[in-house]
């Protein structure tokens, strides 16, 4: 333990009399990474434990699937020359079942002052980067006794100010899905087909009264902070406003709106910022591409998502409800998001507009609630980018709508072992596109460890 306690102090760049202890307990003013935090949304302002040093809380998560899934498209073929031989780039890539990469997390939080938490999570192994890089770091306040102002210390009791590169705080459903090795809080195995979660750069302030709850952000507008290309970034604005309380024993009721918008940016990632990888390996992607480079989990990382391409301007609104009445659990997702990409230097003529609406029922089994069963429904609708050559032509509108149907059990609150039934289709999509008549099925198994 000595040699574990010296290896982190070392490491986090800080000697050995300058923190109290090294603890794997609880810290006040954040979110379990265990079965404790199902459900949690924004974190409470209640302070359970009292600051007494500097406490550092190591975690970590791992998560290892079994994929079963077949597709199948109606694509016309699209002929290349490659090698000295002809290859069809609509034709898919041959899968069978077997055993997905597994991806780890490691998770550190530190008490730095009485409210002052400093969290920092790093990939160790994800789908897109198989080795160790660091998804985001941010500062949270809940109190500011360092400022020595009866106001300030009022103004704290409901306000939590957080700041750095953190993930976004836009809708609820970036607090139910799975982040890399860290799953314990999605009850399914894949994520929504068109997955509103980025990290960015920016500050946002938390409110809290009696079961109210407003929020606004201002951040970067991208994943990474730019100082090129001057008078294409804008900044980001986000907002959240909604009701969250537990009326009685048995029923509790939330209800939140949310926005995001951005006027430009170089490349925003609101639909395309989760760089860990989808669940669903090398369905709907091809055998070859154009440029002839290998097809891989790690190049076609995205499988069974859809990014709108709404990378320069977007206006984002999402509602979503969330019931638990005993066992029973309802979620919903409801969106719109409108705005343009880019075509090369160019703005693209004229906003699209995509849709997405997502249902999640779920009820939960005995006095501990360790077994579920769960089914959810979940469509997207919009327009694709026009192509370069035509600006001003838009694709047709494409629909892809998803079944998954599963349940889990909670061996302990650390591990969880989950399986689904998933089921996608693509509809309206292009004769060219090779998700043309597209469509993919079977199950999912995945066991997951969170602490």
């Amino acid at each position: 333990m000595k040699k574990f306690t010296l290896s982190l102090g070392l490491l986090l760049g800080i000697s050995m009399s300058s923190f109290a202890q090294i603890t794997l307990s609880d810290l006040p003013y954040a979110r379990p990474y265990d079965k404790r935090g199902l459900n949690i949304f924004e974190t409470s302002k209640k302070d359970t434990i009292g600051f007494d040093g500097i406490k550092v809380r190591l975690g970590g998560g791992f998560a290892q699937q079994f994929q079963g899934l077949k597709h199948k498209n109606s694509a016309t073929a699209l002929m290349q020359q490659q090698g000295g031989s002809e290859v069809n780039l609509n034709q898919l890539m041959p899968i069978e079942n077997g055993f997905n990469l597994a991806s780890a997390n490691l998770n550190l939080d530190v008490a730095l002052a009485d409210g002052v938490r400093l969290n920092l999570i790093t990939y160790l192994s994800s789908r897109h980067h198989p080795e160790a890089w660091v998804k985001g770091g941010y500062i949270q306040v809940d109190k500011a006794e360092f400022l020595n102002s009866p106001l300030v210390d009022k103004l704290m009791e409901n306000l939590t100010l957080k700041v750095g590169h953190m993930e976004i705080n836009y809708g609820d459903a970036h607090y139910r899905r799975s982040d890399n090795a860290h799953t314990l809080q999605n009850t399914f195995v894949g994520n929504y087909i068109m997955d509103a979660f980025t990290t960015e750069i920016g500050a946002e302030v938390i409110y809290q009264y009696k079961g109210f709850l407003a929020v606004g952000s201002v951040t970067g507008g991208e994943i990474q902070g730019g100082i090129q290309t001057p008078g294409q970034r804008k900044l980001s604005y986000i907002g959240k406003l909604g009701y969250d309380s537990q009326l009685n024993e048995d029923l509790r009721v939330r209800l939140t709106g949310s926005v995001y918008t951005t006027a430009g940016s170089v490349r925003n990632t609101l639909y395309g910022g989760d760089r860990a990888g989808s669940r669903y390996h090398l369905v709907m992607d091809p055998a070859k591409v154009a440029s002839g480079a290998a097809v891989t989990t790690a190049t076609h990382f995205t499988s069974g998502h859809i990014n709108p391409g709404l990378t320069n301007s977007i206006t984002a609104f999402v509602v979503n409800p969330f019931v638990k009445y005993r066992g029973l659990e309802f979620f919903g997702n409801f969106e719109q998001a409108k705005g343009k990409g880019r075509l090369g230097a160019a703005d693209e003529p004229t906003d699209r507009t995509w849709r997405q609406v997502g249902t999640d029922l779920v009820y939960r089994f005995g006095n501990n609630e360790n077994l579920y069963v769960a089914g959810r429904y979940n469509a997207v609708e919009g327009r694709l980018a026009p192509l370069a050559a035509t600006p001003d032509v838009l694709n047709n509108k494409v629909n892809l709508n998803r079944i998954q149907v599963g349940g889990g059990w909670f061996v302990t609150k650390n591990i969880l072992a989950k399986a689904e039934y998933v089921k996608q289709q693509y509809k309206g999509f292009a004769p060219t596109d090779i998700r043309h008549g597209g469509e993919f099925d079977g199950f999912m198994i995945e066991g997951a460890i969170s602490f």
